[in-house]
């Protein structure tokens, strides 16, 4: 895997990125397969499937709930072990359930510093999300100790809705962490465009370090450091409920599906200090009863619509709630290589999307044969084989077609 900055591959693309919308794209079904696994293990509400890259090639699963499991790397696998328990911590109510335990990371030095970071909704306040830090128990490897908790940032929330919550490591070790606009519906506090809030954007924060009166440090080159009208967490913004995020392991690029709210799902490649434009925009269109009309946002390199019968759409695409993936960088499924696989929660179709960066557009949104349960969440293995999970707690693998 090439260590590459974050940076390097995604700087000033905002000008040249475009989106495809055109018959040119490819929509065909792609030879890819899916497979039940782990059959015998029972997790409700599965909303983090991942490893913790210290070459033990373990599967760590999150429950929204506040448990976290671990298991071998055994597609036939029958049990799992708790890996931490913080239910007791955790607000859920599935009535409410964009609430929860919503994000987990491994700290990328997690083989020598045991660091995990987890993001939650905590029992402690209300309405506030908490990112953590706690660390592996010097005991046992397959515990981590819940008393280590250290508390790195404090998020009051308006609403209990659009809490966002994937944070992930870059390649330029910082953690990056995807905020929703906080909630209820049409960005009502206009969080999206204001720099002076932490909601609606995704934060870049150093927690190998700190600064004073804080538990992490804001990196000096995060975009809007020295604004006296900007936070110095905030990487990029004006997005309105980002459902996962993920790094492009081999190019470092940040893609990111964002849930739409009338009308509109969304695709994103996130840049340094780039604006999405919510709630002046949803997708790639002015979103009616939004905020002031603003200029230089980036659009997504994909959308599709709700309706396709009153919105026009390539494919036939439509659907209700994005769910992000990952670029695919895998070794068992060679024509799936550099592929972005995301899926839509409530049609259940999977898919997988090549961009051209050449022709800085979308040359394939390709269908993969599925089930089409509801996808919560995807993730990686330690080689880059990718999984996702459902409400009911059955977690699928992408495998080679046949």
């Amino acid at each position: 895997m090439r260590m590459l900055s974050v940076f390097s591959g995604a700087v000033l693309l905002a000008a040249t990125l475009q989106s495809a919308s055109s018959a040119d794209v490819n929509t065909s079904e792609i030879k890819v397969g899916v497979q039940r696994v782990f059959p015998g293990v029972q997790i409700r509400r599965p909303i983090v499937v991942t490893h913790a890259n210290d070459g033990s090639d373990r599967i760590f699963i999150a429950s929204q709930l506040g448990i976290v499991h671990i298991l071998e790397n055994d597609e036939e696998a029958e049990e799992s072990l708790t890996f931490l328990d913080i239910e007791d911590q955790v607000v859920y109510n599935d009535k409410k359930n964009e609430e929860g335990l919503l994000g987990m990371a491994f700290h990328p030095k997690y083989k020598d510093n045991g660091q995990l970071f987890i993001y939650y909704t905590t029992k402690s306040a209300p309405l506030t999300s908490v990112i953590s830090r706690f660390t592996v128990s010097k005991n046992d490897s397959n515990k981590i100790d819940p008393k280590s908790e250290q508390e790195i940032l404090r998020i009051p929330q308006p609403y209990w809705n659009h809490n966002g919550g994937t944070i992930a490591f870059g390649h330029d070790g910082m953690l990056y962490v995807a905020l929703g606009d906080g909630g209820k519906g049409g960005d009502p506090h206009l969080n999206g465009q204001n720099l002076k809030t932490w909601l609606g954007s995704i934060l870049r924060l150093d927690v190998d370090h700190h600064d004073e009166g804080k538990a992490y440090a804001v990196p000096k080159d995060n975009p809007f450091v020295g604004r006296q009208d900007a936070r110095g967490e905030i990487y990029a913004y004006g997005v309105r409920n980002i459902w996962r995020m993920s790094f492009d392991r081999e190019t470092g690029h940040l893609w990111a599906g964002d849930v739409g709210q009338k009308l509109w799902e969304e695709i994103d490649i996130i840049q340094k200090g780039g604006n999405y434009g919510w709630n002046h925009r949803e997708g790639m269109h002015a979103y009616e009863g939004g905020g002031k009309a603003i200029s230089k946002t980036i659009e997504p390199i994909w959308e599709y619509p709700h309706d396709p019968a009153t919105q026009p759409t390539v494919g036939g695409q439509h659907g209700k709630s994005i769910t992000g993936g990952h670029v695919y960088r895998g070794k068992a499924i060679s024509n799936l290589g550099g592929y972005y696989v995301y899926a839509d929660y409530v049609s259940g179709i999977l898919y997988a999307l090549k961009y051209d960066w050449r022709q800085k557009a979308t040359t394939e949104n390709r269908t993969i044969p599925s089930s089409k349960l509801p996808v919560m969440s995807f993730g990686e293995d330690q080689g880059g084989e990718l999984y996702y999970t459902t409400p009911i707690g059955a977690i699928f693998k992408l495998v080679p077609g046949e």
